[in-house]
């Protein structure tokens, strides 16, 4: 995996996916294609989908465990926190060989900079939430959620997926 290629790929990513309104149905709409999605592979997965301060849907689905709620949260703090994809985080850190307590002072009880996290972002409002999903491995986690967000979107995944790893 070449990290500064999927750096880019994800700002790419993050530049095409934005919304033009959103709202609880739409969230109610993006998390049940992402459980269709689940459903349909056999994915343990859990799914949440937020604005900032409101949960608007959550679903775990079977052979997930509590601890996917916790990484849920901890991700999703990530984009809050940043404005960016969790994996996109990630990816920096790993980039600059440090953590997110050293460079930023943040805890890893409160903070998961693992792929699976991605910015709601809506036109003139900017990122208002975040669209998560735990159980795969992070690239995947990340990667499920950008191919639901271009099947919402109307976006051509084919062009915004990273490359194959």
């Amino acid at each position: 995996m070449d990290i500064a290629l999927d750096l880019q790929s994800i700002a790419a990513q993050e530049h095409a996916l934005v919304f033009p309104r959103f709202d609880a149905d739409r969230a109610w709409q993006l998390g049940s294609h992402l459980y269709e999605l689940a459903r349909s592979r056999s994915l343990a997965i859990a799914i949440d989908v937020r604005t900032f301060g409101q949960p608007l849907f959550y679903c775990a689905l079977d052979g997930t465990t509590p601890d996917n709620a916790d990484w849920v949260r901890r991700k999703a703090r990530v984009v809050e926190h940043f404005r960016r994809s969790s994996y996109a985080i990630g990816l920096r850190i790993q980039q600059t060989g440090t953590t997110l307590a050293e460079k930023h002072g943040l805890s890893v009880a409160d903070f998961a900079p693992h792929g699976g996290s991605f910015p709601l972002t809506v036109a003139g409002a900017g990122v208002i939430g975040s669209v998560t999903v735990s159980g795969l491995p992070q690239r995947n986690d990340h990667e499920l959620v950008v191919e639901a967000l271009c099947a919402q979107l109307g976006a051509d995944y084919a062009q915004l997926a990273l490359a194959r790893a």
